[in-house]
């Protein structure tokens, strides 16, 4: 039998490791920029077009290469970093492999300038999927230049497996910001299609925060710092109001390496515990250094993994130091058993004192006013129940639900039959809706109860209404007499952009302001002036949430995130007339019983069933 087993060639073997090391343009930005940091470089610009499908360009002032470094960067497993397998627990650098730039050059088209700081010629290298092109000398700035043009030119079918522009630009940004994140004292800027994106100067890690999310995340940021004989721990974490509904702002560092550990994250969120609900994530920026030899970083093509020698230690030392800083800072409540503090005051001090008493006035009190309007009450803005066109339309509700409601007849099992409870709620008065807590109402009607959620079932509204915006009409806007402004991060400020177009049928009216402001200039006929911020910045929010749990297109986790957004929130009083609207509302949707996202609305209670509670 001949031998079968072949020695791969050099261009195959690279594009096998460039599927493990290189699976979209953010993987090639993140090798790249490690690079220029291992250059020694005290200013990286990254420069993209069409999300780094045509071009992806880092640009630093690092120490450069000469002519036979430049050339032997591109071969596999050649690198400056190691010398022997005992280096790998002893890494000072990013890099260690040697194998990205290699997986680079056999999936693209890649243009290497670079200069050594004490030569007076530079060296230009062209290659197109491993194979050598050219190589000559030029004149060229000190630092080195990448340039990777048509990824995955020679691989259509990895290329056709990449998303869209806009995901993709959101993948590139998250490894910039993770790599200016680590390294606050280098500066960084990223340039889109011709378009600054950011532009960060060199400070410390609470300027870097600032910078990337804006200046109003300086308010929130709490410091922990904690240093130990096992490792230093620093950096900060954002108060327990300000928690987000995703995990987008969570970041580990350790030896300035972005990780990713469940079981550190663990350590956070249980030092967060009876300060936040199950619902929200904490938003942290901390940074470990630690011994190289007690960690393992060779364990993932990514290196995002890593493995720590002592584990528990660092559990306990985050967790400790994260509720003693929460409790420093009267974020947390922290007793201290080991000092009497009445002890501490001067005698003087203890004397009372006349407290002069204190009035207030409430000007805008009317007595006369039997109906007064708290503010931000549910205005009613729909179509009328009485001015509906089309009954028989209900009779097609009632055969979709048949299924889960119920009907006086036993051969039905139904909850109720939708076009009878329609009229009676409509001749009801308005005293038989009453809220029942931070979010229930209570109906009673038929002889029986109905528990309906009021959140759920608002946005179960908003939501059919919006989606009929984008099929039929565009959703009534009041133009703004005195224009707010919003301020975003530049990677909210590229999601308005994208959303502008379908937040304007919804009515939303945005007009760019700068690269980080935008005006607004209407909002929905809905929306009380005044939380148009607020309910845009809950928007992009959840659009993120729902981008990352959910596989719908953009237009309908738009439409979904609006309707969140939009929604009563929980805890808000509201009256009986506006209740009884709203139920009204909810019987003309095409699906009344279940929620946007499979929750059951509203249920029915009858009397036996009460009737259980007072049996002994």
């Amino acid at each position: 039998m001949s031998d079968i087993i072949r020695l791969l060639p050099d261009a195959v073997a690279n594009q096998i490791a460039a599927g493990e090391v290189i699976q979209r343009p953010a993987s090639a930005v993140k090798e790249l920029m490690e690079n220029s940091i291992d250059s020694g470089a005290s200013l990286i610009r990254l420069i993209v077009r069409d999300a780094g499908k045509a071009l992806l360009q880092v640009v630093d002032n690092g120490i450069g290469m000469s002519e036979t470094d430049a050339r032997l960067s591109f071969e596999r497993h050649a690198t400056s970093k190691i010398r022997k397998a005992d280096d790998l627990y002893s890494l000072h650098t990013m890099g260690f492999r040697g194998e990205a730039l290699a997986s680079i050059a056999s999936v693209s088209q890649v243009e290497l300038r670079t200069r050594l700081k004490n030569s007076e010629v530079g060296t230009k290298i062209l290659i197109e999927g491993s194979e050598y092109k050219s190589q000559e000398p030029a004149a060229l700035p000190e630092g080195t230049s990448i340039s990777v043009k048509n990824l995955f030119y020679n691989v259509p079918a990895r290329r056709n497996f990449l998303k869209s522009n806009p995901v993709e630009i959101r993948h590139i940004q998250e490894e910039f910001t993770r790599v200016a994140l680590a390294h606050p004292t280098i500066a960084f800027s990223l340039h889109h299609n011709d378009l600054q994106v950011y532009d960060l100067r060199a400070g410390n890690l609470r300027h870097r925060i600032a910078a990337l999310y804006g200046v109003n995340y300086n308010e929130r940021l709490v410091p922990v710092e904690e240093e130990t004989t096992i490792m230093r721990l620093e950096g900060f974490i954002a108060r327990p109001e300000f928690c987000k509904k995703q995990r987008g702002e969570q970041y580990f560092f350790v030896n300035n390496r972005f990780i990713r550990d469940n079981y550190l994250h663990h350590a956070v969120s249980g030092a967060f515990e009876n300060l936040i609900t199950k619902d929200v994530y904490p938003s942290y920026w901390l940074k470990i250094t630690i011994d190289p030899a007690a960690i393992d970083v060779n364990i993932h093509p990514s290196k995002t993994e890593i493995k720590f020698q002592d584990d528990k230690s660092v559990y306990a030392i985050l967790r400790a130091a994260i509720k003693r800083a929460l409790g420093k800072f009267s974020v947390s409540p922290s007793l201290d058993f080991d000092q009497e503090r009445a002890f501490d005051i001067p005698l003087d001090k203890m004397e009372s004192r006349p407290v002069q008493p204190v009035i207030r006035v409430n000007p805008d009190y009317n007595p006369f006013d039997a109906q007064p309007k708290s503010p931000g009450s549910y205005q009613p803005v729909r179509r009328d129940w009485n001015e509906r066109q089309q009954p028989a339309a209900w009779l097609n509700v009632h055969e979709r639900l048949k299924a889960e409601m119920t009907d006086d007849s036993p051969q039905a099992p139904v909850e109720f039959r939708v076009t009878s409870l329609a009229s009676e709620l409509e001749s009801l008065d308005d005293e038989r809706f009453v809220q029942c807590g931070p979010r229930l109402a209570v109906i009673t009607a038929r002889q029986a109860l109905y528990v309906m959620d009021l959140p759920l079932a608002h946005e179960r509204v908003l939501y059919e209404q919006y989606l009929q915006a984008f099929t039929h009409q565009v959703m009534p806007s009041q133009q703004q007499l005195f224009p707010p402004q919003l301020e975003v991060s530049p990677a909210d400020a590229l999601l308005l952009t994208e959303l502008s177009d379908d937040l304007r049928r919804l009515g939303f009216d945005l007009s760019p302001f700068g690269q980080r402001t935008f005006v607004i200039q209407g909002i929905p006929a809905d929306l009380q002036s005044g939380d148009e911020q607020k309910t845009l910045l809950e928007l992009l929010e959840q659009f993120r949430v729902n981008e990352d749990r959910l596989r719908v297109d953009r237009r309908e986790n738009l439409i979904r995130s609006m309707a969140r957004s939009m929604s009563l929130k929980t805890g808000r009083n509201n009256e009986p007339r506006e209740i009884r609207h709203l139920v009204l509302q909810l019987l003309e949707c095409e699906t009344a019983r279940y929620s946007v996202s499979g929750k059951i609305i509203f249920k029915k209670i009858l009397p036996d069933e009460l009737q259980k509670f007072f049996e002994f």
